[in-house]
């Protein structure tokens, strides 16, 4: 069953592999391969561990050095990620002043014990949540090398993201666990302190043996390789799984292409398993509850709608198992797996799960580096977030409204920092917030606006495949939007996303003229966009005027949905005003309007109308 699961990805891994071996313009993929043995003890929550990281540079430069994160240290009194939680402006109530009052027993550990480099050892030094270490030997350019290290753990109590003994009572929730190698990419070293926010890792294949308590039910990232031996739901049908003679049992684990590895794990966990027609098994695990065994049940329809819709929307989901896991401190996406807080009603339980499913697109599958561009993970997860339900539950027919809300707040607020500002250095909160989910969204429906619903929708599937398991930056999104439509758009990104300036056109003035309409419109706001202006007549009909900005270089087409456009007249982002004559006699207007489809972020969207 599994060698027939494997056989789809060897053309994947041949393709990732060329890529990285290949790269042109300065761009190229590092690769690794792990291999870790962990035993967790669950009296002490201690585990101990063995790694084997084999690890290919496949860069054009010599490393002197690399770098492992160690994320459990941040859950520690003093820790980077402690003092930030409790001096920033807005804190988070999860983890604010929590850290700080850890006891040695509640604290997160991980170090590391030995280190060596194809069978030498080498000196390091943790500094937080970050082990630097100096290469005896340089990692040359195109080489490969092994790296094998001993460590330790122990799992902190549930304050973010990971941990034990959660408020609904889940006793693992195992993320960001172990010695994880930091990314080298273009831009050099990515071994960034971990304070909470966001991650970027290295594709590669996972080969995990967990050794538990027998009465451990373990679900997470990639593919059980003893399903038969280990039983609690993942044997085959009509096994009998035969009962384990000491008091521990080894679960084995691979999981090919992905740059993270996430285990859950609770005796009282149910398993559900369910196989879609395209042959992908999604697995579900919660602990049966008055609070969780009603909605979970249902959940089971969900998750795999979501599944396809996704993938007809977005671009094939490329893994063969997705496991929706109750943990965490909320919701959280790992690869193949999510972890969810469970005690939800239905909506908001199948909300969080389409939302970290959705991330296993643009963080797991397309992962942009995420501290760097958070935007281009958790706003486009937001976006397809709004379509996927509003597909599911048949609801708004305006699934993005939110996140334009959440926007507007954000610019009116004095808080706004731009979208390329650092996931981890945004002044507040709430402005990364608004920012990286909100106005991310924003960027990719209001682009529908600029280039077309239609046309932005088939360049997401294809940036999707041009651009998977290769990190995508904004630029490279740009020339896929741009390419699919036809416009230049390096001006939506360096307004949008560069800069705070914002949207706001205004119907200035509607006058008679000779038995002519004369129409002015006005720039008020600091961003240019293209205008769609529908004139709607007493008897009902409406027309379009399109008023594309001459840096487009061209215009967008005729949209479903829209009136019939009766002419195209560029707008000069230089221009403040712009009037339009219509030989239409002013006694037959009804209204003018600016952008009735509501898809531009226009601040103060009360000038946009005048009525008759």
């Amino acid at each position: 069953m599994i060698k027939s699961i494997m056989k789809p990805f060897i053309g994947l891994f041949l393709f990732v592999g060329a890529l990285g071996a290949n790269a042109q313009n300065g761009r190229f993929q590092q690769a690794v391969q792990y291999t870790m043995d962990v035993n967790m003890d669950v009296q002490s929550n201690q585990f101990t561990g063995k790694q084997v990281l084999k690890y290919t540079n496949n860069s054009p430069d010599t490393l002197n050095r690399v770098f492992y994160h160690l994320y459990f240290n941040a859950f520690q009194p003093g820790s980077m990620m402690d003092v930030r939680s409790r001096t920033i402006a807005d804190p988070d109530r999860r983890v604010a002043s929590r850290i700080a009052k850890l006891k040695p027993n509640e604290i997160g550990y991980l170090h590391a014990k030995t280190l060596t480099m194809n069978g030498k050892a080498l000196k390091f030094k943790e500094v937080e949540t970050i082990l630097e270490v100096d290469l005896e030997e340089a990692i040359l350019p195109h080489s490969t090398v092994t790296f094998e290290m001993e460590f330790e753990g122990q799992v902190p109590i549930q304050i973010r993201r990971s941990g034990r003994d959660s408020e609904e009572g889940v006793r693992y929730s195992m993320a960001q666990w172990y010695p994880k190698m930091a990314n080298y990419d273009e831009q050099g070293w990515h071994a960034n302190p971990y304070i909470g926010r966001e991650f970027y890792g290295i594709w590669g294949d996972f080969d995990v043996k967990i050794t538990i308590d027998k009465s451990y039910v373990l679900g997470g990232t990639g593919y059980l390789q003893n399903p038969n031996e280990i039983g609690h739901g993942y044997e085959d049908e009509g096994v009998k799984v035969p009962t384990p003679s000491g008091k521990n049992l080894t679960w084995h684990f691979k999981a090919p292409m992905v740059h993270d590895f996430m285990w859950g794990a609770d005796p009282k966990y149910k398993h559900d398993k369910v196989l879609m027609e395209n042959g992908i098994t999604v697995h579900h695990f919660y602990i049966p509850g008055a609070k969780t065994t009603e909605n979970w049940e249902k959940l089971k329809e969900y998750t795999p709608k979501a599944i396809d819709y996704l993938s007809k929307n977005f671009g094939q989901y490329p893994y063969k198992q997705f496991s929706v896991v109750q943990g965490g401190d909320g919701g959280m996406e790992y690869a193949m797996s999510t972890l969810i807080t469970g005690e939800r009603p239905l909506q908001s339980l199948v909300g969080v799960m389409v939302h970290e499913l959705a991330h296993s697109w643009f963080h797991g599958v397309l992962a942009t580096n995420e501290s760097l561009y958070p935007w281009m993970d958790e706003g486009f997860t937001s976006y397809a977030t709004d379509l996927t339900m509003s597909n599911i539950f048949q609801t708004s027919s305006n699934p993005n409204r939110g996140s334009y809300n959440g926007y507007f707040r954000l610019a009116k607020s004095g808080l706004e920092e731009p979208l390329s500002t650092h996931a981890d250095h945004y002044h507040t909160n709430s402005a990364y917030g608004a920012a990286a989910y909100s106005k991310g969204a924003v960027f990719l429906s209001q682009l529908g606006y600029v280039i077309g619903d239609e046309v932005r929708n088939r360049a997401m599937l294809r940036y999707f495949e041009t651009w998977k398991f290769r990190h995508p930056n904004v630029n490279d999104l740009v020339r896929i939007m741009e390419k699919e439509s036809g416009l230049e758009l390096d001006w939506y990104k360096e307004y949008f996303v560069n800069s705070t300036k914002t949207i706001d056109y205004g119907v200035k003035e509607v006058k008679g003229s000779g038995g002519n309409t004369e129409i002015t419109l006005e720039r008020i706001g600091l961003m240019p966009m293209p205008v769609d202006l529908v004139v709607t007549y007493k008897d009902g009909t409406s027309e379009l005027i399109y008023l594309p900005l001459v840096i487009m270089r061209g215009e967008k087409g005729a949209e479903n949905g829209m009136p019939v456009r009766i002419r195209t007249e560029a707008w000069p982002w230089t221009n403040l005003t712009k009037t339009l004559v219509l030989t239409k006699d002013f006694k037959t207007i009804k209204s003018v309007e600016i952008d009735p489809s509501k898809r531009m972020a226009d601040l103060q969207p009360e000038n946009n109308k005048v009525e008759f």
